[in-house]
């Protein structure tokens, strides 16, 4: 079943810019990849970030200016954009895992507010509210302008960032993550160092953050003050939640809907996009309350009398997370870390 998901979702992926416009199909690929770092640290680590604008904005300004000073071709391009997140992201994270809960959120919260001051403050190297524009997408000679084929160029780095995300959560490491979200205290009891988890998790996924934004970046030609605004960090929070935390593909899916919806509208010309996507928040999280894709797993595997989805939760509190794993299989973990 797994691997004909996989497959599936590969299918999918080469379809889309034949379904969609092309650039609508970037921007989901990108999204996806987006939410899906975002879901390593809060499906899989029990941390919510409201900063993750800092590390796909970083990233977009650190790519174009490569392209526009060195004209590298867009792959070296966009992952010396991710690298850029990532060491923003040590003394970022280092300072924020010492905070839990609404207080991790609100200190990477300001942490984004202070990169999108100097972003447009630092005119001479941001452009500021002009932004970076015109940036090329090379590749040695090969002509990319259109964007249906910048989309396939694009596509290995975006299901390579997916995959990695995808062996991060099922390897020994991501079963201590796991550990932490549910018991920190009984996770540190039996040894682990959870303030270095935690940092590693968090660069990790600020570099997954910064390869979309790198690709978003180079596939619009286009780094501005918008891709590191707490808006942004919002949306790809809000397609987490549609999708359903803690599954991975539910990323994929809250993408789809948010930046097709997101397009129809603006298409449309309706003037206020955010109250309908509000509302259809509203709605998935009284209806579905794991999520779209995780309500969907979890009728799936009730159906097959699975034994992961059928723990019931205690009333009043939080829906079972989809591919929990209790803090007892530590043992386990401990013999690959």
């Amino acid at each position: 079943m797994r691997y004909l998901l996989l497959a599936a979702g590969v299918v999918a992926a080469l379809a889309l810019p034949w379904l969609v416009y092309p650039p609508v199909a970037l921007d989901i690929a990108v999204w996806a990849l987006f939410a899906i770092a975002v879901d390593l640290l809060l499906g899989f680590t029990g941390l919510l970030s409201f900063g993750h604008a800092a590390f796909w904005g970083t990233s977009a300004y650190a790519a174009g200016l490569v392209a526009l000073h060195t004209g590298a071709p867009f792959p070296v391009v966009v992952l010396a954009g991710a690298l850029a997140a990532a060491v923003l992201a040590l003394p970022i994270g280092y300072l924020s895992v010492k905070r839990t809960g609404i207080y991790f959120a609100m200190v990477t919260l300001a942490f984004a507010q202070m990169m999108y001051f100097i972003a447009n403050q630092w005119r001479s190297l941001t452009g500021g509210e002009n932004g970076l524009q015109g940036i090329p997408r090379d590749l040695f000679g090969v002509d990319l302008s259109d964007p249906f084929y910048f989309y396939y160029a694009a596509l290995p780095l975006v299901l390579a960032g997916a995959f990695a995300a995808w062996r991060i959560v099922r390897s020994p490491f991501g079963r201590v993550l796991v550990a932490i979200r549910d018991n920190p205290a009984r996770a540190e009891a039996l040894g682990y160092p959870v303030a270095r988890y935690k940092l590693l998790a968090f660069v990790l996924s600020a570099a997954l953050a910064g390869l979309a934004g790198g690709l978003h970046a180079v596939g619009h030609g286009l780094a501005s003050l918008q891709d590191v605004h707490w808006t942004t960090s919002g949306k790809v929070v809000l397609i987490v939640v549609l999708g359903g935390i803690g599954t991975l593909w539910g990323a994929a899916l809250g993408a789809v809907l948010v930046v097709q919806l997101e397009d129809f509208l603006a298409t449309a010309g309706f003037d206020g996009p955010g109250i309908v996507t509000g509302a259809v928040f509203v709605a998935v999280v009284l209806l579905f309350r794991r999520g779209m894709w995780g309500t969907a797993a979890w009728w799936l595997s009730a159906r097959r009398g699975g034994r992961g989805w059928r723990r019931r939760r205690p009333r009043g509190g939080p829906p079972a997370p989809p591919h929990g794993q209790p803090a007892d299989d530590l043992g386990l973990a401990r013999k690959g870390v």
